[in-house]
């Protein structure tokens, strides 16, 4: 560890660590939360500062060490066999953990620029109102979000819109001492919903997905943690309704949780499956949004 000056309002202590990955030869400067907050290439030489706040700190803890041809640096992934694979370091642009619930719609919402005048023409007229299934969805993500983020009291860890591939997002990941849940919120106010096997019901309508999706995008998230976890991450999927009047779950159906979004906290004793130290293991690979 190397102790610096800060721009930060005091001494703070960057760990250098090196990066070779997809070509790339890097040595990293990161803060003691892991974030990176500057970066060097190894074979120019050249100085890469992610936070103007810190840049003196960073010169001065990586400049040594290029000068060392980075004989000192702690590696950040190992040849060995069998070794799992390392995220790079983890930078404020890739930190999801800064996300608030509902984050994807939000930004889906801004990119609409559907103002709240021309929604309530269209209400007035009796038009569909543009994006307001994308509204409801965030009103139901906002407020489970907020259930959630309760439970970081009792040692759980709370991320929130967190991307995957194909343009899917998982709506709240939790991770704690129960293991790990992947969380879809579903807003139906005034509804009642029935959950089935294989498939939901809102008013005796047609038949939705929801519960077999809800236990693909569990799985993908067990695979991309598993890949950078040197234990097993059991990640259970759960579903959330947010309005419903009535919630019916048939039972048969074992595999998916199914909440409404008061009754989260039941998840908050859960214990045994994960330990303090793999709980932050996997925080730190769940919040990387390039692992």
């Amino acid at each position: 560890m190397l102790r610096a000056g800060s721009g930060r309002g005091g001494p703070v202590e960057l760990k250098v660590t090196r990066w070779k990955r997809y070509g790339h030869d890097r040595l990293y400067a990161n803060l003691p939360d892991g974030t990176a907050v500057g970066w060097a290439d190894v074979r120019t030489g050249n100085i890469t500062v992610l936070a103007a706040e810190c840049r003196d700190d960073v010169i001065a803890a990586l400049t040594p060490h290029l000068r060392n041809d980075s004989a000192s640096v702690v590696p950040q992934e190992t040849s060995e066999a069998g070794a799992r694979p390392t995220p790079p370091p983890l930078t404020a642009a890739d930190d999801l953990s800064t996300n608030r619930p509902g984050e994807s719609l939000r930004k889906l919402l801004a990119e609409l620029g559907v103002g709240p005048i021309e929604r309530v023409v269209s209400q007035l007229l009796r038009r569909p109102v543009e994006g307001e299934s994308w509204r409801r969805g965030l009103a139901g993500e906002k407020r489970v979000g907020a259930e959630l983020n309760r439970l970081a009291r009792h040692g759980w860890r709370v991320l929130h819109s967190i991307p995957l591939a194909d343009k899917v997002d998982v709506d709240h990941l939790l991770i704690g001492p129960g293991g790990v849940f992947c969380i879809n919120t579903k807003h139906h106010h005034g509804k009642a919903v029935w959950v089935g096997d294989d498939s939901v019901k809102v008013d005796h309508g047609k038949p939705a997905p929801y519960a077999r999706k809800s236990r693909a995008e569990a799985k993908r998230v067990a695979r991309v943690l598993e890949h950078y976890c040197d234990f097993p991450v059991p990640v259970e999927p759960v579903l959330v309704f947010v309005g419903v009047t009535d919630l019916k779950v048939v039972a048969t159906q074992l595999d998916v949780r199914v909440y409404k979004e008061r009754q989260v906290a039941a998840l908050a004793p859960l214990s045994g499956v994960l330990t303090a130290e793999q709980i932050e293991r996997v925080y730190r690979v769940a919040r990387h949004e390039q692992a």
